[in-house]
């Protein structure tokens, strides 16, 4: 599982990957196992490479408030596809850019096609799990890069968006 938090303006991308003993957390080069034991009421037991730390936390909507080791943390979680499916391309255009590689299984839109925020531009598959490409703001679809059944690697250009009045 992908993820991506935002700390003092810092994205931070992490995956989870499950084991027989709980988690293995890759943060960059890092691979490290993890546990966490929830013991109810914004408490539990974080257990990292087998030092356990106790935790207390709320969960505002995106917003996490962590105390670990005497520090209370803010923490934003940002839906990692979101965050990195549309990238500025220049004035008035941005691009959908494909989150992990795949196959596109669906286009939603044509070209020409008007679309406001949220949007679905085209479902797409990786690795079994379906995944839908949003868009974050209103425009004009300008060109759509891959036609249904196309394969494309992490970060290809997979709709380009006009932004209105542009």
């Amino acid at each position: 599982m992908n993820h991506l938090f935002e700390h003092e303006g810092v994205d931070f991308q992490l995956w989870l990957s499950r084991c027989q003993q709980g988690y293995r957390l890759h943060l960059g080069n890092e691979v490290l196992a993890v546990d966490f034991s929830h013991q109810g009421d914004g408490r539990g037991l974080l257990t990292i490479t087998g030092a356990s730390e106790p935790v207390r936390f709320a969960i505002d909507g995106d917003i996490i408030h962590l105390h670990i080791r005497g520090r209370t943390r803010i923490l934003r979680y940002r839906d990692p596809l979101s965050a990195h499916a549309l990238v500025k391309k220049g004035a008035g255009h941005l691009m959908a850019r494909a989150p992990m590689p795949g196959v596109v299984v669906k286009t939603s839109v044509m070209p020409g096609e008007a679309v406001t925020a949220g949007t679905a531009l085209m479902v797409i598959e990786s690795m079994k799990l379906e995944s839908v490409i949003r868009s974050p703001q209103e425009g004009v679809v300008d060109r759509i890069h891959f036609n249904e059944g196309e394969c494309f690697e992490h970060d290809a250009v997979l709709v380009t968006i006009t932004q209105e009045g542009h």
